[in-house]
């Protein structure tokens, strides 16, 4: 099998795991394959240091298995007593290391930490990266020693930088459907989420199917629209990002497609739409039904609990602009989404939410939108 068709088919087995989480072992074992490592570990949660941390999942899977007991073994019982957390939290994302590179040279002979990856998951000489994602949560992604004991080749390090934006995706399409339920579902059953906005599309693009949520966005036509059976943004800029990603989604000439995330921008007084675009595998519809290729989600941070910025500014203290970037926070924006929303710079609305964090004794972002959260009952203003 050449290099092309392996990598084809790593991708392929990650779009199916994004949106079933137990297709993960398989994923992971052609990982290992065709990286002659020995297993790897994949961590999602939030937290800025040690004592916050909360963990939404963490997968350690050695050639296709899952492995709980190390899972267990490890935060249980080492992860308190690990050096190289609190320097990998300052590390750079997306950036790879060796974790020999997180203990002093003191450490690697005295850290229990270090000794339990070394003997118990063949990682003493592993790769580690941090994934960015959006409100203070993280991705960390940890690829264990090569088999051959050799070292790490140029072209195991490459094709581990090349598999980093899909392992996010992965992530990202998984964290969103589990954010409505839907995480295992058929193609025919995402039709009947109500979290989220369901687009399908076949191999050219054309909408197939769509669910109640993504019809009722379509039709109103504030982002996105639906023309002669095609999916477009509003926005020049955003349609031009949309279309990309969707061609990208396509499989073309025996090539797997990729997936992607982009933002797409609405009204003002509203927050943009988020989108996630998944590649299908063709598998699983029937030769008579329109096949679908490409699945795409729509959060809408506008369709949660309403909270009043005017009410929010007055019960906390906040300004009005200081209120409008927590709230926004609170629906699930990025610093960047809500600089791209509200047309300032991002340094102008990470000091709104320092700002806030100072009025409140407040440290991270996740506290701030716990905040604004518990005000979510609370009646609106009358303006």
């Amino acid at each position: 099998m050449g290099k092309r068709e392996a990598f084809d088919r790593i991708l392929a087995s990650l779009h199916e795991a994004a949106r079933d989480p137990a297709l993960w072992l398989p994923a992971s074992a052609l990982i290992d394959e065709a990286l002659g490592t020995h297993g790897s570990t994949l961590v999602c949660g939030d937290g800025q240091s040690q004592e916050d941390l909360r963990i939404y999942f963490a997968w350690t899977c050695l050639r296709g298995e899952r492995h709980p007991e190390l899972e267990r073994l490890y935060f249980e019982t080492y992860y308190p007593l690990d050096e190289r957390i609190p320097r990998l939290l300052r590390y750079p994302f997306n950036r790879l290391f060796h974790v020999t590179d997180l203990y002093t040279e003191d450490e690697l002979k005295t850290s229990e930490a270090y000794n339990a990856l070394r003997t118990h998951a063949h990682a003493g000489n592993a790769l580690e990266v941090r994934l960015h994602w959006p409100n203070g949560s993280r991705i960390l992604w940890q690829v264990d020693d090569p088999v051959d004991g050799d070292g790490w080749s140029s072209g195991q390090v490459d094709t581990i930088r090349r598999l980093l934006p899909h392992i996010r995706q992965t992530v990202r399409v998984q964290q969103a459907l589990a954010g409505a339920s839907a995480l295992g579902a058929s193609l025919a059953q995402l039709l009947d989420a109500t979290g989220l906005g369901i687009v399908q599309l076949d191999g050219c693009g054309r909408i197939v199917a769509a669910n109640d949520r993504a019809r009722d966005l379509l039709r109103a036509g504030d982002g996105l629209f639906d023309e002669g059976g095609y999916l477009y943004a509003r926005t020049r800029q955003d349609n031009a990002e949309l279309q990309g990603l969707l061609t990208r989604a396509q499989r073309a000439l025996g090539v797997e497609g990729a997936g992607g995330s982009t933002m797409v921008r609405r009204a003002p007084d509203l927050p943009p739409l988020l989108l996630h675009v998944n590649p299908v595998g063709r598998q699983e519809t029937a030769w008579w039904v329109s096949p679908v290729a490409v699945l795409v989600l729509v959060v809408d941070p506008a369709s949660q609990p309403r909270i009043d910025p005017a009410v929010t500014a007055a019960a906390l203290g906040l300004t009005e602009m200081e209120s409008r970037v927590a709230v926004l926070l609170a629906q699930g924006m990025s610093v960047r989404q809500i600089a791209a929303a509200t047309g300032r710079k991002e340094s102008t609305i990470r000091s709104h939410v320092k700002h806030a964090f100072a009025k409140h004794g407040l440290s991270r972002q996740a506290e701030l939108v716990r905040l604004v959260l518990s005000l979510a009952g609370a009646p609106e203003s009358r303006r």
